[in-house]
């Protein structure tokens, strides 16, 4: 499978790989191309190539950006709403251009796919595109609920009949992918083992969600059946009592889409704040007096907390707490607040580290019994990894 470029048939060449990366969502198309040696870097390598199609720039259009490791970059807006299409727009900057990284789409080895469940639609249109762009090159569908696939029953199933988990319906957590970077970083960080560690990982984007991760396998997590359940989140609700649906909806006579709405896109930091999904933009309102936005936060931290609590007790003890994501990497106000609480397990935060704007760095105290990590999750990268690790079988 990977490409030999070696000019003598005896030489001992290093083998290259080519790895495209796609990850789909619902309003963006995010890729990037690693190229890699016989043996996986240490620490996670810079993109080669990196692009982005956006779908909210205007309506009928996409906004393609491309950069690339030796600083070119490039801008276009894709007059179309076919994602194929622009996937093809967006691939031919790989290999012709001033963003060009390879001479031809046949070099590409291997094409990872992130592929979670409310996306299904999509990744199958990019898994069909690459098809008819690249032929038979290999592809490999890393789903974001896998590092969640081996939670105890007692875990996964709901305590509803026992017809729905023969039905599927039951938890199978999400940001898998996110998840077991952050745990194996963590390790590497650590200069432990993970088979001796007991996780936590707090997954705080535009989406929330924490993981209980010991022996390197997931054991507990807080997103369920769908991303809507655990903590609150930017837009989404999180959990709440499901009376509340069954009360709307002999109240109001609301119909699935209409809740479906309510849920995921007007509650959370936004619902509450009134203000926007976005923690930063929370923030300024609570320095201008906003008390509604404070009142949001507060929900947030509060619950933030109770889920970290009930993945302690899941673990039944914590060496170290990860802050991931948009929010945990780069709010030190959401991580002072959280941990505060937690000086009863022993964990001390260092002030002055957890405001330098840490990256995968520990900024526990010294003499602190936990230690908090700020890792920079990189998901590409582990569907790369992924990728290269099934080559290899």
């Amino acid at each position: 499978m990977p490409n030999a470029q070696c000019p003598m048939p005896n030489a001992q060449c290093p083998i290259t790989m080519k790895i495209l990366v796609l990850n789909a969502g619902s309003s963006s198309q995010k890729s990037c191309f690693y190229e890699l040696n016989d043996t996986l870097p240490d620490r996670p390598p810079q993109p080669l190539w990196e692009a982005k199609i956006d779908w909210t720039h205007r309506e009928g259009a996409g906004e393609l950006q491309v950069t690339t490791a030796a600083g070119h970059r490039f801008e276009e807006e894709i007059a179309s709403d076919s994602r194929a299409g622009a996937i093809a727009r967006m691939l031919e900057t790989l290999w012709q251009g001033e963003t060009q990284v390879i001479n031809s789409l046949n070099e590409i080895d291997i094409v990872g796919h992130r592929v979670a469940p409310i996306h299904n639609p999509i990744n199958l249109e990019g898994i069909e595109a690459i098809e008819k762009i690249l032929g038979n090159v290999p592809q490999v569908a890393v789903f974001d609920t896998a590092f969640h696939s081996q939670l105890p029953p007692a875990a996964f199933v709901y305590p509803g009949p026992y017809e729905w988990l023969e039905e599927g319906i039951r938890r199978y957590g999400f940001h898998g992918i996110s998840h077991q970077y952050c745990a194996r970083r963590a390790a590497e960080i650590l200069n432990r083992d993970s088979a001796d560690l007991r996780l936590i990982s707090c997954h705080l984007g535009n989406g929330c969600s924490l993981a209980a991760v010991r022996d390197g396998l997931s054991v507990d997590t807080t997103m369920g059946f769908t991303p809507l359940d655990g903590l609150m989140m930017g837009s989404r609700s999180g959990a709440i009592d499901p009376g509340i649906i069954i009360h709307l909806l002999r109240r109001s006579h609301f119909t699935a889409e209409e809740l479906d709405n309510i849920l995921n896109r007007n509650s959370g930091l936004k619902g509450i704040s009134g203000v926007s999904s976005d923690m930063r933009l929370v923030a300024e309102a609570i320095a201008n007096g906003n008390s509604r936005a404070q009142l949001a936060l507060d929900i947030y931290i509060h619950r933030l907390r109770a889920g970290i609590g009930a993945m302690l007790a899941s673990l039944g003890g914590l060496d170290a707490l990860i802050f991931t994501a948009g929010v945990g990497e780069n709010s030190a106000a959401v991580r002072a607040a959280v941990c505060e609480v937690f000086g009863f397990i022993g964990l001390r935060l260092d002030g002055e580290k957890n405001l330098n704007s840490p990256i995968d760095d520990d900024v526990a105290a010294v003499d602190s019994a936990v230690r908090v990590l700020v890792i920079h999750t990189q998901e590409d990268w582990e569907i790369a990894r992924e990728c290269w690790d099934i080559s290899r079988r």
